[in-house]
């Protein structure tokens, strides 16, 4: 193996590292994601509980990642903003309530979708 293959693989190495460290520090520190989190184990639960198919599954999962990486972007982004500029300042309000909407607009959409996978599996139960 030569010295420049192995400098390529210690990078991606670090970088899942950082990454790692990142999804970690997200958790710890965020509370909205760990609400997230835990609305997201609640629904895989259910789909294991309620078998939904593959293709179901597939946008759930897909969805789970689009609002856990939205929260993660909007987490990222309040970070750098605070940083940049500690003082108040109305386009930064701005910036980090369009970043919240995203954030907001997923999620209902979110929603939505598990009511149409859900909805039909839960009202012969009722």
């Amino acid at each position: 193996m030569s010295s420049d293959s192995k400098g390529r693989k210690k990078k991606r190495g670090i970088g899942f590292r950082y990454a790692w460290h990142g999804l970690v520090r997200v958790i710890s520190s965020e509370r909205n994601f760990r609400i997230h989190l835990s609305v997201a184990s609640i629904v895989c639960i259910a789909g294991a509980v309620f078998s939904i198919s593959a293709l179901e599954w597939a946008v759930v999962v897909g969805i789970i990642a689009l609002v856990m990486t939205l929260e993660m972007v909007n987490s990222a982004i309040e970070r750098i903003l605070d940083h940049l500029a500690p003082e108040r300042h109305p386009a930064v309000g701005e910036v980090k309530d369009i970043a919240a909407g995203a954030v907001l607009v997923a999620s209902a959409g979110s929603i939505v979708i598990g009511l149409i996978i859900f909805l039909p599996k839960l009202i012969p139960l009722l």
